[in-house]
Parts: structure tokens; C-alpha cells; sequence
């Protein structure tokens, strides 16, 4: 249980509140490239932290993160004229450039040309980074930190996929998704079982198709705190505690973040707040390939919105990801945390929400929270403690199975770069050890 005060400081993101200054501490992706690059007007509005922007890529190719609203009479810029060095206003005609410097006032200067005005009319403006075809914003104070550069956004030899679904509840409810390693074997293996016994009767109960230790009950959980956030680990019935599931884990990244998967494909997760009660999801698919050998080239990555509810309105739950869409939304707008009753195997979010309060005294004490990047020299390429193997999966899996049954494209739907991604994954069967064999 929670006590509600303490639940009111981790809940609200907005301007001046206690959580809303912790996350400003870090950067955010906001949108895909190629999200932007479709519109053909060349702007996006973003909702971040409670805080309404127009992101926009001016005809010189910047990209720039400004106030979403004119200083002159409040007009929505997402309506603006992009130029070749900003964003001008369509009523009047101010212009700002990407930091959102006011820089041109075309009837005050006609009346008043000696008049300076427009220094005093700028908008606020945010920094913005393209990596791994996602946009990151930092909407902190200075001196503004390094966007971090983890080493599966780095990673040179691979093929990405961007998916991604605003979903109607607070952030925390989708973070706390991560330290909760119990979870798994209910939510993604039990009710997937009886998703598939409605849709698919002939599939159901059969766990040999969704790998060796699907189904298998959770024996044992740990935690341990590392430079960027938690590790979770995990032994369910029939692991030695030789399995890397166990010996070594994956990790939460503080604040808002999940890296999963294994050496074949890669998972991040980023649980962006874009106010109190919606939260924007990003799921960005890493796939390397294998060492020594090459990817296929990718022009640019592809994204894709996330479908949640089926013609019906009932919940897409043949997807691992959107089980959890479902589990986080159905709490509620913000949850009640309250009125929970935790146990065992809540050890994980329990320590989560008391980093969350250890980190926050540390900002309002002026210090950086943990996770934060200002030495370029330990971020070239951040690695990150994960299983090689997981699950005890041995051979590489498809991404876009035949029979349909198992993905692990774990949002619903799938890319329109497949054949690059199943090209890539075909790469591991170089290594005998990893190879798909014929019977798979």
C-alpha cells in the first residue's frame, strides 16, 4: 500500500511538482522520424510532461520543439508555415526560429522599425535529437545532459521497428508493468492460453510452440539496483539457476524505461507522460545481426500505431504487449495504490517507488538523479546487463510466424520492413548453436 500523498508526488507531471521535476531531468522520445517526415505540412503536436509543443522540421532540415501556441494572440503554431529557418504564425505572421526566438514581427517592424519587440515575444524552446529513428526531447533546466546512447539505439549492424499507442492512464501504472517479473507467467502465459482456447481452440494449453519454460510456475525473484535503474531476475520450475534469466536479467531504466529480449531482438520501452492520465508508449524493436556477419540495409525506420481494442471494442490480447496495454489501462486513470493489498511478489515495485522518493529528495537538493549523462566518454555506447539467452531459447524464433500462434513482434500487428527483419534473423543461423532448424 501507498499512502495517497505519496501517491499524489508520483503521480503528477505537470509544471513545478515534484515528479514533474524529476522527469525533466532526462530526455524523451516523442515522436518517430518518420512520423513527422509523412505529415506534409511538416509539424506535430506533442503533449509532454502536461506542457502542449509544436515539433516541426524546418525547410533547412532542423528540427525544433517550441511552444505550441503564437505569443501575439495565442494561434496554434501546429498550423504554422514552416520556413527555411522556422515556424511563422498564419494569423500574423510572427516567425520563430527552433529555439523559439521570435525573429520576425512583419507589421511591427513596417510601423516601428526601430523597435526591438520581437526579443521580448519568443516562445519557450526545448532541444531535439534524432537516434535510432525516434525524436528525444529534454525539457529540463541547464545545463542540458547528453541523450543517452544505449547500445541497442547504436548499434550499427541491425534492423529497427518503432510501434506505438497513447494509452488512457498514468505513466507510473506502465513503469511499475517492469519490475514485476510474476506477472509473466499470468498475464502473458495463462490468459494467453485462454485467448487462444477462444480464438484458436486447437492451439490452446499447447505451451511447446511459446518456448521451453512457457507456463512453468515462478519459483524465485530478485532485484538488484545498477548505474541506470533495476535488474530483474527470475527462476521458474524446472531452471537450475545456471539459466542467464537468473544469473543475470534485464533492466528497468529509471525513470520510465525496459530494455528486454536477447541477443537476436531487443525490446526498449519508453512510458513517456504526456499529463496526469495518458501516456505515450513506444516499443522500438532491435533486431542485430548476428556477429561477423552484415544487416540488410534499412532506408529509414518504419512506424506503426498500435491497435488496442478489436470491431467488437474488447481488448487485442494475442499480443504479449498489449496483455499489459489491458492490465495498466483497467486500473484505472491513476491507481488507487491506496487501497492495494501487495505481497511477495511486489518486492520489485516496492523498491521501484522508493528509488522514485530517494530520487526526487536528490533534485530538490540541486544533485542530478541517477541515469543522467554528462560525460561524453561513457556514453559512446551504454551497454546494459540482459540475458543472451532467454527462457532457455536456444534457436532463433521467426518474426511473422506461418501458423500465426507466437510473434515476437509484441505489439499488435506487424512492420513493413518484415522481410528486412526476418532477413536479419536468418543471419543467426551462421551459428550452429542458434540456428533454426528444420522441424521449427
Amino acid at each position: 500500500m501507498l499512502r495517497q500523498e505519496d501517491n499524489e508526488v508520483l503521480t503528477r507531471v505537470g509544471p513545478g511538482t515534484p515528479m514533474g521535476n524529476l522527469l525533466r531531468c532526462y530526455w524523451h522520445p516523442i515522436a518517430a522520424v518518420a512520423q513527422l517526415d509523412e505529415r506534409p505540412f511538416r509539424t506535430l503536436p506533442v503533449q509532454l510532461l502536461g506542457e502542449d509543443f509544436v515539433l516541426f522540421r524546418d525547410r533547412g532540415g532542423r528540427l525544433g520543439l517550441v511552444d505550441r501556441y503564437c505569443a501575439h494572440r495565442r494561434v496554434n503554431l501546429v498550423n504554422g508555415i514552416v520556413e527555411e529557418d522556422g515556424l511563422r504564425c498564419p494569423y500574423h505572421g510572427w516567425k520563430y526560429d527552433r529555439t523559439g526566438q521570435c525573429i520576425e514581427q512583419p507589421f511591427e517592424k513596417t510601423s516601428r522599425p526601430d523597435n526591438n519587440y520581437k526579443s521580448r515575444c519568443g516562445i519557450s524552446g526545448h532541444p531535439v535529437e534524432e537516434l535510432s529513428g525516434l525524436i528525444w526531447a529534454y525539457t529540463g533546466a541547464s545545463p542540458v545532459p547528453l541523450l543517452p546512447r544505449w547500445a541497442p539505439l547504436v548499434c550499427e549492424e541491425a534492423v529497427r521497428d518503432i510501434a506505438a499507442v497513447v494509452l488512457p492512464c498514468n505513466w507510473l501504472q506502465c513503469q511499475e508493468n517492469s519490475p514485476d517479473p510474476v506477472h509473466t507467467e499470468w498475464l502473458h502465459a495463462y490468459l494467453g492460453n485462454y485467448v487462444r482456447s477462444v480464438y484458436k481452440p486447437t492451439q490452446a494449453s499447447d505451451f511447446s510452440k511459446l518456448g521451453p519454460t512457457a507456463g512453468r510456475s515462478t519459483q524465485k525473484i530478485r532485484f538488484a539496483e545498477f548505474d541506470y535503474g533495476q535488474v530483474k531476475m527470475r527462476m521458474v520450475d524446472g531452471d537450475s539457476g545456471e539459466e542467464e534469466d537468473w544469473t543475470i536479467g534485464h533492466p528497468t531504466l529509471f525513470p520510465n524505461g525496459l530494455m528486454t529480449g536477447c541477443q537476436w531482438a531487443y525490446t526498449m520501452q519508453f512510458r513517456v507522460p504526456m499529463n496526469d492520465t495518458n501516456t505515450y508508449h513506444v516499443s522500438l524493436y532491435v533486431f542485430p545481426a548476428a556477429p561477423g556477419t552484415k544487416a540488410p540495409r534499412q532506408e529509414r525506420v518504419p512506424y506503426r500505431d498500435v491497435p488496442l481494442k478489436d470491431e467488437y471494442g474488447d481488448w487485442i490480447l494475442d499480443f504479449t504487449f498489449n496483455q499489459d496495454y489491458m492490465a495498466w489501462v483497467e486500473q484505472g486513470s491513476i491507481a488507487q495504490r491506496h487501497l492495494e493489498k501487495l505481497g511477495q511478489s511486489d518486492q520489485g515495485i516496492v523498491l521501484f517507488r522508493q528509488m522514485l522518493l530517494r530520487e526526487l529528495d536528490k533534485v530538490q537538493r540541486g544533485e542530478d538523479p541517477v541515469g543522467v549523462f554528462r560525460d561524453p566518454a561513457r556514453n559512446s555506447s551504454v551497454e546494459l546487463p540482459c540475458e543472451r539467452v532467454k527462457h532457455r531459447q536456444t534457436s532463433r524464433p521467426v518474426y511473422k510466424p506461418a501458423d500465426g500462434l507466437v510473434s515476437i513482434s509484441s505489439d499488435a500487428g506487424f512492420s513493413e520492413d518484415t522481410d528486412l527483419i526476418e532477413r536479419t534473423l536468418a543471419t543467426w543461423d551462421t551459428i550452429p548453436a542458434y540456428a533454426r532448424t528444420a522441424a521449427e
